[in-house]
């Protein structure tokens, strides 16, 4: 097999702090070099007991084991792995056992675990305080700091969650323009707020239907849904729908249904509609904000909406979220406006510092071309192995995020994803797991690698992957 480096010509070499966090990650948290996890000769053997009974524990106590649904492997059968510690783009579990880390946790790591000069912020802050309740001038330089970077958000509110930014983006388009409905796109997710939990139906719907249970016809029935990438559906849906429809909101690319991409021309078409009928763009950014490129999807595909909603990499790791876009909309939010969003946590110190860390170091030049050639040459890579092993596959990548299916593809809405092999990839998994890669466990999230990650890194899991690959 060709080298990985050769898969894309990457050379990774670059500026000193970054080059540290690389060297970082083949350490663990003590400090003491270690073999890498996938090292056939020297790895510990594979073995979760002690993820077994704190699991078996947790189940006890929290619904079904987890604080939230996808760390139990539902989607991926076997057990879950109970984590110790992370540092740089490795994490350890509580059996001793390594791994190179895909999930990032779900996208806040893009520096890295556990970064030093982060956390040396970090512990500098706390010293002062972990929350006040009241203005700081910390939530000044993170917005500052947001509001530069990103081409759709002029005023910003911060909050503690995606979930919660998603929830306050949905009020102010509503209460900005006067009208009652939306439209998303199925496999979008946008939090667990109830008028979000729609399923999309025939792709064709009018009236959202509940996708859980608690959640009452009304809480949806100003919801409506189309395919991703269908600008006919969005097209028909404002005719049949004229003057009522508040926003269209989309992740610009998917992440909650496995990684996928806008064809050319569908957000512009978006941006056109939304335009036309007088209707509100809103570009949900939790996971691809300050990933794709400094100022987010909509730098990276050159279209800009009306609002914007942030999460995940602006806390460095902590809890947060934001929501954010042209002063005219947002001066509705209270107390500059009528419309009322409120949050104890909100804008706390911890949170902006981590945040204001993270986007520093994000800044360095070379940053993203970092992040784009070792995502190429880890797609690329796991791609080749994959169809040389008679695997179907599809995926690709944007920046520091990347996805494939066990599906020949193409693969451009949720329907499509959904052909994809869904077992195949469970044993996939599994086997990654114990070749000690831990990648994302459903065939429906995306991949995120960081400046962390290392060409060995890279390398040795392209290596597991080939392994598994022949098993499965």
């Amino acid at each position: 097999m060709a080298s990985a480096a050769a898969l894309s010509g990457v050379g990774l070499s670059w500026n000193s702090s970054v080059a540290a966090q690389v060297s970082s990650c083949s350490r663990n948290p003590s400090g003491f070099r270690t073999k890498m996890a996938v090292s056939v000769e020297k790895k510990q053997k594979f073995t979760i007991e002690k993820s077994q009974e704190i699991f078996n524990e947790a189940k006890e106590l929290m619904p079904g084991g987890v604080s939230s649904p996808v760390r139990a492997f539902k989607s991926v059968g076997g057990q879950p792995i109970v984590f110790d510690s992370v540092k740089g783009s490795h994490v350890w579990d509580v059996d001793g056992n390594e791994y190179i880390d895909y999930v990032g946790s779900w996208g806040p790591a893009i520096i890295g675990h556990a970064d030093d000069q982060v956390n040396a912020a970090l512990t500098e802050t706390l010293k002062k305080g972990t929350s006040f309740g009241a203005p700081c001038v910390l939530e000044n330089v993170l917005a500052e700091m947001v509001i530069s970077a990103v081409p759709s958000i002029e005023m910003v509110r911060f909050v503690n969650s995606g979930t919660e930014a998603c929830m306050g983006v949905l009020r102010l388009a509503r209460a900005f323009t006067s009208r009652p409905k939306i439209i998303k796109f199925e496999g979008c997710y946008h939090g667990h707020a109830d008028p979000f939990l729609v399923k999309a139906g025939s792709g064709v719907a009018t009236l959202g239907l509940p996708d859980s249970p608690g959640v009452p016809k009304a809480a949806t029935v100003d919801t409506l849904t189309s395919p991703y990438n269908d600008l006919a559906t969005v097209e028909n849906l404002f005719k049949t729908h004229k003057g009522e429809i508040a926003a269209v909101m989309l992740e610009p690319v998917v992440g909650n249904a496995g990684f996928i991409e806008p064809k050319p021309g569908f957000l512009n078409g978006l941006r056109q509609i939304t335009k036309e009928n007088d209707a509100l763009l809103i570009f949900d950014e939790v996971m691809t904000g300050f990933r794709l490129a400094y100022g987010g999807a909509q730098e990276y595909f050159s279209v800009t909406p009306d609002l914007t909603t942030l999460g995940k990499i602006i806390g460095g790791g902590l809890p947060v979220g934001a929501y954010g876009g042209r002063r005219e909309i947002m001066e509705m939010v209270a107390p500059a406006g009528p419309m009322y969003q409120a949050g104890t946590l909100s804008g706390n110190p911890l949170a902006m510092t981590a945040g204001i860390h993270t986007l520093k170091r994000l800044k360095e030049p070379g940053s993203y071309e970092y992040l784009d050639k070792v995502t190429q040459e880890l797609v690329r890579g796991i791609l080749d192995v994959g169809k040389r092993a008679g695997h179907e596959l599809s995926g690709g990548y944007s920046s520091g995020m990347f996805g494939f299916f066990f599906t020949e593809g193409p693969v451009y809405n949720f329907s499509d994803a959904k052909k994809s092999d869904t077992a195949k990839f469970g044993r996939f998994h599994r086997g990654m797991l114990e070749e000690g890669v831990y990648l994302a466990p459903s065939q429906f999230e995306a991949g995120f690698t960081s400046l962390a990650h290392s060409s060995e890194d890279i390398e040795q899991t392209i290596v597991a992957a080939e392994k598994v690959f022949r098993q499965i």
